[in-house]
This record gives structure tokens, C-alpha cells and sequence, in this order.
């Protein structure tokens, strides 16, 4: 019987965990996770997690583990629902609901996988509360150790699921918080001046989870949401901020799954790659203009997309709502998104950008080195603004902070300077100065490279190689050295962005497991396309 050992349980590690199931064939499977609950995930929680935070995904996307999420909810009692303020009558399929629900999913389909693969004669061992410190591959084997046995566990294959890497909590304090994951859920924070740098879900995220603590939303009889103060707390200040001082949009209807590309097809990338690296963002550009000529030709007129190029795109894509008030945009895109909503109505520019932005992904490590920094300064900024689009309950809540004069947005600019000291952090810019008490980094997940690997042994063998980059195959194996190749699964997703920019999400997640299932009994049919990596 083949020896596997999945590092780390959340939603990467459950896919790797079903698929080898699934499979049918016994394996011995250790799971090891460092949290007290294998199969709920960093960020979906309690621990980590307020409950106010919404997951920025619905159910008809989410990946099912032999149950969707919404029939999995509407398995649940009405007691059950009620503790969690849903309604049974008011469930649906493109719902936005509360990170720690979904965590309760997983958790769920996790111990139903342990019961249905001890069933059919796997042999299952669960780690909780186990923190693996090293992988060393041997030639006997891999080597797993943990900080909770003496001795390490001998494996075939690992697959490693680790998931997002944040900064260790020690880097915080009660003024500075380098990540809205590291102590900020359990920090207290007084009404003072609040910085969060940031202006994504995460920021936002953030914000509620500061004000959890000094008020509540309320809902009026027209649908607007309020925020009201507790006594004692209105000295409470918060400023979101970022280089442009843009919000994102709202979450927008759309068909799921999602159609075909008409022009931009698997068969016309490829044939744009066959021509050679050279100018090959422009041809892809070319493309894309076409794909939205033939989707939406009158908003295509309208932003005089002929005109634009790779390099300009994103400065079209942004003119206007930087011209407007962030919070008015926002306040009128939330009014088109929820008419739209109700009555399916597709927005044809943003659903074909949104279906681009997948496509065109695969094609990033293609790029040479001058288009890989044109890519990430242009059309990546459009892909990430369009796809990141979050749930229309964080904009009612941002809304409701400003009409509450708790919240305003800050505009930084390309040339701006951070200073931490012991009890403030001061923010300068446009040659003003600002001065924050509790300071939160909200920018999300940062690629990662070979030197931050948190496993020495593995660290120094794919060093040894001058690999600044794990190069793995198709299967995320790693292919070098000749000692590992095939034998470490690496899903680890902040050393993936770097070819693959939009990488984060549950379906990401699930096509990695899908992909490191597969080589326990196969080998990569090829390499990823090559890494590539900017400073």
C-alpha cells in the first residue's frame, strides 16, 4: 500500500483528499494540520475569521465534495440555520455567506472522507494540532517531521497544500498588524485612528472586523444599511487607502458555467503563442479586442478600445470611476448590480473580460521578460478589478461606515512612504503627513520564492539546484533535483503565483488537488510552462 501525506487541511489538501479517494485504490494517508481542526481552512476559521466576514464566493462555484454547499445547507435544521442568521425559504445558489459557514462545509465533507475512505480499506491518520517543521526526501523515503513526535513519518509521496502564508504573529503588535490573519481577530482595538492599507475585500474585511467591536449594522424598512456607534466609541476613525484610491465593484450576474470565448479560443491562443515570445502580448491583445468588439461592441466604441493598446488598457478601464467620488461609484454600482441580479441581465463587456482573464492566464508564463512587466502593469490590473468583484452586502456595509463618517478612502499615489514607530504609523504622501494609531497591511497574499520555503531540508535541496522558483510539472510535482522529482506534490498557492497572477480561490484549489491526486500513479506529462518572476 502506497504511503501519502497531505501537509496541511484546508480547501487544497480536502481536493487532494477526495480525489485520491475517489480514485478507489487503498492508500495509507497521513494528513497533517497545525490548527486544531483538519479540513476548515485558514481563512474560513473561527480563530481567524469575524463573523461578519463574507466569503467572496457562492455556492454554484464552489467545487462540491459529493454534496454542493447549498444542499448541504439545506440539509441543516432550522435551529441550525436560525444560530447562523439564515433563512431555509431564502437559500439559493449564488448566496454570499459567512467564511465560518463554509468552513463548517469543509469540515463537514472532511470527516464524511475519512469515514468513506476508512470504508473501502484506507488507512487514514489525522494530524491536528501538528505542525510539520521539515520534509526531507531521502532515498527510503520522505521524511515528514512534525513538532509532536520524536520521529519522523516515512511517506512515498507528499503532497503539500499549505495554502496562504502569512506573516508570523510575533511581527504584530497592538499598534501594527502586518496581515489582517495575524492576532487582529483577537486584538481589542480602542476608538483611535485606524489605518488599513488596502482597499480589497480583505481591507474591507478588516474594517468590520474592527468596528464588530464599537457598533452594529441595522437594516431599514427601505433596504439601506446603517451603522450605528455604541457610546464611548466615536473617536473610532478608520481610512482605507491604496495607490489609486479605487473600491472594488460589486459582484455581477452572469452565466455559471461560463460560455466559450467566440475569438479568443484554445486554438487562436495557440497560434499566437507558435509564432514566437516576441510581441506576443500584442497579438494576445489583438485578440482580446476582438473577443470584445464581437461581445460588446458599444461599450467597445465607447472606451475607443481600437485606440488602446496592452499598455493603456487599464488607464482606460479606471478614467472614469476615478473622476467620481469612490463612495457615489460605488452607491451607483451597487443599484446596477442588484437591478441586474434580479432581473438576469448579463453585462456583455465584464462577462466576456471575466472569462478572458482565465484563459488568458495559462498564457503569462509564455511572456519574455518586457512583456511580463507590460502584462502585469496593464491588462493583469483590468483581469484582477473585474474577477475580484465582491459581495454587494461588504458595499452596503462600506457604504453605511461612511454615511456614518467612520470611514473615508485615501489616495496614495505611486510615491508614498511608510514609517512604523514604536506607538503610531505615519503614512506620507503627496507631501502630506498622517498619523495612525493601529496600522493593518490588508494587500493579500504576496508571491513567495524558494528561500521562503518554511521546510529546511527541502529548501536547501531545491536551492542546491539555483532554482528561485520551484519548477514543478503539470501535476505539481517537483522536477529538480533528480532526488524529489515526482516525489513532493507542491500546491503550495503563494509560490504559484508568480506564472499563474490569478491563482487564488476555491476552484483554484480544486484543479491543483485534482492535478497532485494524479501522481501517485503517473508521472508529469510535462513541465508547467516556465516560472517567471519580476522584483
Amino acid at each position: 500500500m502506497k504511503r501519502i501525506a497531505i501537509v496541511g487541511v484546508g480547501p487544497t489538501g480536502i481536493y487532494t483528499f477526495y480525489e485520491l479517494v475517489k480514485r478507489g485504490e487503498p492508500l495509507a494517508i497521513t494528513l497533517f494540520e497545525k490548527e486544531a481542526q483538519a479540513g476548515v481552512g485558514m481563512p474560513y476559521s473561527d480563530d481567524n475569521t469575524a463573523a461578519q466576514m463574507l466569503a467572496n464566493i457562492a455556492s454554484i462555484e464552489i467545487p462540491p465534495i459529493d454534496l454542493t454547499y447549498l444542499q448541504w445547507l439545506q440539509q441543516q435544521s432550522d435551529d441550525w440555520l436560525a444560530a447562523r442568521g439564515l433563512e431555509r425559504h431564502a437559500l439559493h445558489e449564488r448566496q454570499f455567506l459567512p467564511r465560518v459557514i463554509l468552513g463548517e462545509y469543509y469540515r463537514d465533507r472532511f470527516l464524511y472522507l475519512v469515514e468513506r475512505a476508512r470504508d473501502v480499506g484506507f488507512v487514514i491518520s489525522v494530524c491536528e494540532s501538528c505542525e510539520v517543521t521539515d520534509i526531507a526526501v531521502q532515498s527510503t523515503g520522505i521524511a515528514i517531521h512534525t513538532d509532536s513526535a520524536a520521529d519522523p513519518v516515512i511517506v512515498d509521496l507528499v503532497a503539500i497544500a499549505t495554502g496562504h502564508l502569512w506573516p508570523e504573529e510575533e511581527r504584530a503588535s497592538r499598534q501594527y498588524f502586518p496581515s489582517p490573519w495575524t492576532g487582529l481577530m483577537e486584538a481589542r482595538i480602542a476608538p483611535c485612528r485606524v489605518g488599513i492599507l488596502g482597499t480589497s475585500l480583505s481591507a474591507i474585511d478588516a474594517a468590520v472586523a474592527v468596528v464588530a467591536r464599537h457598533g452594529v449594522f441595522h437594516t431599514e424598512d427601505d433596504k439601506t444599511t446603517h451603522f450605528s456607534l455604541h457610546p464611548g466609541s466615536e473617536a473610532l476613525e478608520i481610512t482605507l487607502m491604496s495607490r489609486h484610491g479605487v473600491l472594488p465593484e460589486a459582484d455581477f450576474y452572469c452565466p455559471i458555467p461560463w460560455e466559450p470565448l467566440e475569438i479568443a479560443t484554445p486554438a487562436a491562443l495557440e497560434a499566437a503563442i507558435a509564432e514566437g515570445s516576441d510581441a506576443l502580448l500584442d497579438r494576445i491583445f489583438e485578440l482580446i479586442v476582438k473577443e470584445l468588439e464581437y461581445a460588446a461592441p458599444d461599450w467597445s466604441e465607447a472606451i475607443g478600445l481600437r485606440q488602446l493598446t496592452p499598455d493603456s488598457i487599464a488607464d482606460a478601464w479606471f478614467a472614469d470611476r476615478l473622476t467620481h467620488d469612490p463612495f457615489q461609484w460605488a452607491q451607483r454600482n451597487l443599484q446596477e448590480v442588484e437591478r441586474n441580479k434580479r432581473e438576469h441581465h448579463t453585462v456583455p463587456w465584464r462577462y466576456a473580460i471575466l472569462r478572458l482573464h482565465e484563459a488568458i492566464e495559462t498564457l503569462v508564463p509564455q511572456f519574455n521578460d518586457a512583456d511580463s512587466r507590460r502584462f502585469r502593469q496593464g491588462l493583469a490590473r483590468v483581469f484582477i478589478d473585474n474577477y475580484a468583484a465582491i459581495p454587494p452586502e461588504s458595499i452596503r456595509r462600506l457604504l453605511a461606515l461612511h454615511r456614518a463618517g467612520i470611514l473615508r478612502i485615501l489616495t496614495l499615489g505611486e510615491d508614498y512612504e511608510l514609517q512604523r514607530e514604536p506607538d503610531r504609523t505615519l503614512i506620507v504622501h503627496h507631501r502630506q503627513r498622517c498619523e495612525f494609531d493601529v496600522f493593518i497591511d490588508a494587500r493579500g497574499q504576496k508571491a513567495l520564492k524558494t528561500r521562503d520555503l518554511p521546510f529546511p531540508s527541502l529548501r536547501q535541496q531545491l536551492l542546491a539546484c539555483g532554482d528561485d522558483i520551484p519548477d514543478v510539472g503539470d501535476d505539481y510535482t517537483l522536477q529538480a533535483p533528480e532526488t524529489v522529482r515526482g516525489r513532493v506534490a507542491f500546491g503550495a498557492l503563494p509560490w504559484l503565483m508568480h506564472d499563474r497572477p490569478f491563482v487564488q480561490g476555491l476552484t483554484a484549489s480544486a484543479e491543483i488537488g485534482s492535478a497532485m491526486a494524479r501522481a501517485v500513479s503517473q508521472q508529469a506529462a510535462g513541465r508547467r510552462r516556465r516560472l517567471w518572476y519580476i522584483e
